[in-house]
């Protein structure tokens, strides 16, 4: 499945009052002094971008699921897994957030970025508000990335992801894999410590899902 610029307008319209569209990117790399590598990921995360909320609206609130309220933002997530793993999550509101739907696709919001071949971001929680604030699901924590990326082999699901099937809405949920073999460079700062990633030996996977709803089960 090649994407166009038709695609991507067509996509981002559908997802616009209830849906969501997410772009993965998973790598390894190496601390800078001791060389221990690690494996990390980093995730931007949109759903419903129509309400135009200065702020992000957590659909996971009890008020908001008794008034029957949407989740609304764009979320930067990332961590890294293995010993002591972490997962730190960002809300940003849509007054921040600016979204090219050319292609190739950049979205800024703030400090993060995410476009084709740039990843720039970071996500910092302090052990107060992961402990105070649950349901904004994250680990205390800080990491911040800037990556080069070149996605070099892709991976085609076909006419499960196709034009006519899109347009018609026929699954809830939709992926491809663009960046099957994926080479990442630059730098990622997680808890204060250098990691350097190798586009070489970063095992670099990235991919893009996007739809109305999630496969069950899922979450």
């Amino acid at each position: 499945m090649k994407i166009n610029k038709h695609d991507l307008k067509r996509d981002l319209f559908m997802i616009k009052k209830s849906g969501y569209d997410w772009w993965w990117h998973s790598f390894t790399a190496s601390d800078s002094v001791t060389h221990e590598k690690r494996a990390f990921f980093i995730e931007y995360f949109l759903i419903n971008p129509s309400k135009k909320n200065d702020e992000p609206i957590l659909g996971q609130l009890p008020e908001n699921k008794k008034r029957g309220i949407k989740p609304s933002y764009l979320m930067g997530k990332c961590g890294t897994w293995g010993e002591d793993a972490r997962q730190l999550n960002r809300f940003i509101g849509w007054k921040d957030v600016s979204i090219d739907r050319e292609i190739p696709f950049k979205i800024q919001a703030l400090d993060v970025l995410a476009s084709e071949k740039t990843l720039i971001g970071s996500v910092e929680v302090s052990e107060e508000v992961a402990k105070n604030k649950p349901y904004l699901m994250s680990d205390s924590g800080s990491m911040s990335w800037n990556l080069s990326v070149d996605k070099e082999i892709a991976f085609n699901v076909g006419y499960g992801a196709g034009k006519f099937l899109r347009k018609i809405h026929a699954f809830e949920i939709y992926w491809h894999a663009e960046g099957m073999k994926t080479k990442y460079r630059g730098t990622v700062i997680y808890n204060n410590r250098k990691f350097d990633v190798d586009d070489e030996n970063c095992f670099g996977y990235a991919d893009k899902n996007w739809g109305s709803g999630f496969t069950s089960p899922w979450i």
